[in-house]
């Protein structure tokens, strides 16, 4: 019986602890929702939450660096969030379809370039007269 209070005692100060809860938050979870995220190419379908989680994620490694466990945490819980609506938001077949969608631009009738709309010849202002 002692050694079974001994053995909780002994987990809730693990868990109560720092470091060991950013191995969880960050190492784990947030690692792990980034790389999913990657392979669902989000950095091409969600660019925004993408970006979005990787920084986060960067910024958790930074703080824990400086031994702010508690701010490298809340950056894992936010690393891990942006991932997961990168995630979804690239596994949607409706946003695959509508980035693919999106065609490059192609030159006009006659064959000339898209931009610019005026000849830039036509808007160079005349030189003075040098004297």
């Amino acid at each position: 019986m002692m050694r079974g209070m001994l053995r909780v005692a002994f987990v809730v100060l693990l868990a109560s602890c720092g470091p060991v809860a950013y191995v969880g938050q960050v190492t784990l979870k947030a690692d792990d929702a980034v790389e999913a995220a990657r392979v669902s190419e989000a950095e091409k379908y969600s660019p925004y939450w993408w970006t979005r989680a990787t920084q986060y994620l960067h910024m958790a490694r930074d703080v824990a660096a400086h031994a702010d466990y508690q701010g490298a945490n809340h950056f894992g819980r936010l690393a891990t969030e942006a991932a997961e609506k990168a995630k979804a938001e690239a596994d949607d077949p409706a946003r695959r379809a509508q980035v693919n969608a999106v065609a490059p631009a192609k030159p006009g009738d006659k064959g000339e370039p898209v931009a610019p709309a005026k000849n830039p010849k036509d808007d160079i202002a005349p030189a003075k007269d040098s004297q």
